[in-house]
Order: C-alpha cells, then sequence, then structure tokens
C-alpha cells in the first residue's frame, strides 16, 4: 500500500478528504431540517409534501447508489466523485432559483449525486486495508464526519432565522466548491483493477444475493440506519408541532443525537480491532434500544419537556456508531474484488430502507397522537437490527465449525 500524503493525486487520499467528501454528504441531507416548515409556507405547499425534500432525497440517493459503486468500479473512484459533486453543484442552484416545489425537487434529487461521498470512502478503505482495519477506519472516518450532522441543522436553523432557508442552499454550495478543489488535488486513485464493463459488473450482483453474510451485514446496516432516519422523518414534527420549537432549537436537539454518533463511532474506531466487528454489532443495538425505551418510559410518565425526548435518544446515536462501522465493513468485505458494487448495491438497499422507514414516521405522527408513534417505529427497527446481527453470528459459528471439522480431517 502506497503511503498517503496530503495534497499529492498520486498516493491514495488523506483521510480528511474522505472526512469532507462524506460530511458533504450528510451536510445536504439534514441541514435545511429545521426549515422544512417554513419552506412549505414559502412554497405554499403541505408539510407532508415538503418532507419528502428529506425522504424522497433518501430514496433517491438509494436507487443512485446502484449506479455509483459499479461506475466507481468500472471508470475509478476518482472520476466518479468529481462527477457527482459537480451534479451536486447543479442542482443546488435549481433549488436556489427554483419558482415552485416542483423544480425545487428536481434540484433536490440531482442533489442527491453527493452520495458517492457516502458510498466511496468506503470503497477506497477497502481498496487499501483488511477487514477488520477498514471498520477501524471507516468508523474514524465517520466520526470526523458526525461533527456535521452535529452543527449542521444547529447553523441552518440559525441560517433561517436570521436570512430565510435559503441561506442553507448557499451554505451547501459554497462547501461543495471547498470540496470540489480538494478532491481534485488529493484524491488519488485506489482501484488498481477495474472492471471490464457496466454489464459485467451487474451480472457479479447474484454472487452478492447468494452471500448470506452479505445480507445479514446489509439488514444490520439497514435497520440500525432505519433507527436514524425514522428520527430524521418524525423528530422534525415532535420538535415544532408537539413541542412548538423554534428552528434553531430544534436544531440544537438535533446536536444530541448526532453528538451520541460521533462519541460511538470513536469507540468503534479504538476497539473494534480488540472486541470484533460482531461484538460492536450487537453491542449497538442494544445501546440504541436503551435509548428507545427510557424516551418512551419518560414520555408514558407524562413529562413535558422536549429535552427530556431528544436526550435519551443521543443513546440510538451511540449505537448506530457503534454498528455501522462494522456492518459497513463486512458488507465490502464479503466479496472484495467487488468492493465498490458491495457497498453501492448495499448502501442502496440500506437507505432504501431509511427512506421507506422515515416516510412511515412521517406518515404515523399525529400532533394528537404525540411522539410514541414515532417511538414504535424506531423500537421495532431497533429489534431487526439486532435479529439481522444474530443471523450473521449464527452463519459465522456454523462456518467457522464447518472450516474446524474440515481441519481435523
Amino acid at each position: 500500500m502506497q503511503q498517503s500524503r496530503f495534497l499529492d493525486r498520486q498516493t491514495p487520499p488523506h483521510i480528511l478528504t474522505l472526512v469532507v467528501c462524506a460530511g458533504l454528504g450528510a451536510l445536504s441531507l439534514n441541514v435545511f431540517l429545521p426549515s422544512l416548515s417554513a419552506m412549505a409556507i414559502h412554497f405554499g405547499t403541505d408539510y407532508a409534501v415538503m418532507q419528502l425534500a428529506v425522504s424522497g432525497y433518501i430514496a433517491g440517493t438509494a436507487l443512485l447508489q446502484l449506479v455509483l459503486g459499479p461506475l466507481s468500479d468500472i471508470f475509478g473512484r476518482r472520476r466518479v466523485m468529481i462527477g457527482s459533486i459537480l451534479i451536486l453543484l447543479v442542482g443546488t442552484l435549481i433549488c436556489l432559483a427554483a419558482p415552485n416545489v416542483t423544480v425545487f425537487m428536481f434540484g433536490r434529487m440531482l442533489q442527491t449525486a453527493v452520495v458517492a461521498g457516502f458510498v466511496l470512502p468506503r470503497a477506497i478503505i477497502r481498496d487499501t486495508v483488511p477487514m477488520e482495519s477498514a471498520a477501524s477506519m471507516i468508523a474514524y472516518v465517520t466520526m470526523g464526519m458526525s461533527l456535521v450532522p452535529m452543527i449542521a441543522p444547529t447553523i441552518g436553523g440559525t441560517l433561517s432565522d436570521l436570512f430565510g432557508w435559503e441561506a442553507n442552499f448557499v451554505l451547501i454550495l459554497g462547501l461543495g466548491l471547498i470540496t470540489l478543489m480538494l478532491v481534485s488535488v488529493d484524491l488519488g486513485e485506489t482501484n488498481r483493477t477495474p472492471a471490464a464493463s457496466f454489464t459485467a459488473q451487474f451480472k457479479s450482483w447474484p454472487d452478492l444475493f447468494r452471500s448470506r453474510r452479505f445480507w445479514g451485514y446489509t439488514l444490520t446496516s439497514t435497520f440500525s440506519s432505519g433507527v436514524f432516519f425514522s428520527f430524521l422523518g418524525g423528530a422534525p414534527f415532535v420538535g415544532t408541532a408537539i413541542y412548538h420549537l423554534t428552528p434553531t432549537m430544534l436544531g440544537v436537539q438535533f446536536f444530541l443525537i448526532a453528538a451520541g454518533y460521533m462519541v460511538g463511532n470513536f469507540i468503534s474506531g479504538r476497539y473494534t480491532r480488540r472486541f470484533g466487528t460482531m461484538t460492536m454489532m450487537i453491542s449497538g443495538s442494544v445501546v440504541s434500544l436503551i435509548g428507545v425505551c427510557i424516551t418512551t418510559a419518560i414520555l408514558l410518565g407524562d413529562v413535558a419537556s422536549a429535552t427530556a425526548f431528544f436526550a435519551p435518544l443521543a443513546l440510538t446515536g451511540v449505537g448506530n456508531g457503534l454498528t455501522l462501522p462494522s456492518s459497513n465493513a463486512g458488507i465490502v468485505s464479503v466479496r472484495p474484488h467487488l468492493a465498490g458494487s458491495a457497498s453501492g448495491l448495499g448502501g442502496a438497499i440500506t437507505v432504501g430502507g431509511g427512506a421507506a422507514l422515515s416516510t412511515l414516521a412521517a406518515a404515523v405522527l399525529k400532533e394528537e397522537g404525540g411522539a410514541i408513534p414515532l417511538l414504535v417505529v424506531m423500537g421495532i427497527s431497533t429489534l431487526l437490527a439486532l435479529a439481522a446481527t444474530a443471523y450473521v453470528r449464527r452463519i459465522d459459528l456454523r462456518e467457522g465449525a464447518i472450516e474446524t471439522r474440515d481441519a481435523d480431517r
């Protein structure tokens, strides 16, 4: 493995560049969440329609990952990353100039290209290091990236209060330009064995689909992420309609779950090599479930406080930070020669499931029903993540027993 040198495009990218690419994707997803109600008023539409800027965006990124992974296996990680950022910039300009919600949503769909910032760093890392090391490195990348969702809603809410919702998209545009310049001078190509053709990459999918371990890791990632996506779909409504928070204060509450995610990623980065990916995934689901249960108990105790609702859910952020680096490392390690395709396909399934859960969370919430329906969706998603992890563990134990028996013979 060639040593990485910062701002040298002849070497693999510095970890900071991967953090920035992933952070740009996170920023585009959630910076404007506190402004959704104001945007609905501006475009003269219902909140449920405006919420498609979140759930529709998530669904769009799911579909796009099916293409970006194989494309990066063919044309290289560098070219695909640069092209994706350029498309993001065009989409952002359309959002800013949109005369109606339809045009805005079109620009929003173009912004989904930034999902390359999530897909390609995983493949780039797997290009360079083995699985256990990949889990730790992915954790450090996502730990750095988690700074963005931790502060973005707070910044976005403040910008909205001061200058209007459009300021959030001006911020995306400026940071997108900076990221493009950084990628251009630092992201060296890591895919040294490009695939023959796009068709050949899609023909590799049955190999992934037949892998039970791929499905186990992917479903663990899907339902773990589903806890967070459910929160994204329902929390803006809970904060504004139930607790009557301003965009700025709602952004502050989002800070808590993102801070928990950063803590979980730090623990993963430091201890995955020692305790293994399976332990980290199981621990993450358990911690996440504890957070949901505590919040549910508080609500059933008739505690009418926004902080009492949001603060315990920081544990779901910790749980995601523990689980996702290991499940993502597992996804791209099942078939290392298909790292890009596996990252894209696994990511598409994960984000597609997240989009469904985000939409479900928004649909089940009514002001008179309170926040309990959201917690039910988050709790079920956590239990399903735990079941998927148990499935992977069972497969690993069975395959380990078979290998031991064959060795004894």
